[in-house]
């Protein structure tokens, strides 16, 4: 009587589970990590020794730094073109021309960034603009 002999199988790991944790793992980083740049402007202002003038509504802020570049309500533009600053205030005022625009600017700031800001300000309409400054002593 001649017997077979029972085929062994070969012990091998299934790697499909594993795979599975290494991709849920990738997509729980990716979901959780943020890629957002955000640019923040450090600015000396000029100083001046004026009264404050209450505001009623929540003003655009420009942001001017030393080297030329604009920033607005805390968000850095791509180039210090005026057409980039224009289309920039067009998309956040929408139609509100009344609403307050406070320009910023380093004390170190060229005058002709500055210039440009009030110059693309006025051809938007805003009619309440502001420059900021800061009182003699303070840093």
């Amino acid at each position: 009587m001649k017997f077979r002999r029972q085929r062994t199988d070969e012990d091998s790991v299934n790697l499909t589970p594993l795979i599975d944790v290494v991709f849920l793992l990738l997509i729980f980083f990716m979901v959780s990590t943020t890629f957002t740049k955000e640019t923040h402007l450090t600015v000396t202002l000029p100083e001046s020794s004026g009264e404050l003038q209450p505001q009623v509504q929540e003003p655009l802020i420009v942001v001017i730094g030393a080297d030329g570049s604009y920033g607005i309500n805390g968000k850095g533009l791509v180039n210090s073109k005026a057409s980039t600053l224009r289309l920039a205030l067009e998309e956040i005022a929408g139609d509100n021309r009344q609403q307050a625009l406070i320009i910023t600017a380093d004390a170190k700031t060229p005058h002709q960034s500055v210039v440009t800001a009030m110059d693309v300000a006025g051809q938007l309409g805003f009619v309440n603009l502001s420059i900021t400054t800061q009182a003699p002593g303070e840093s």
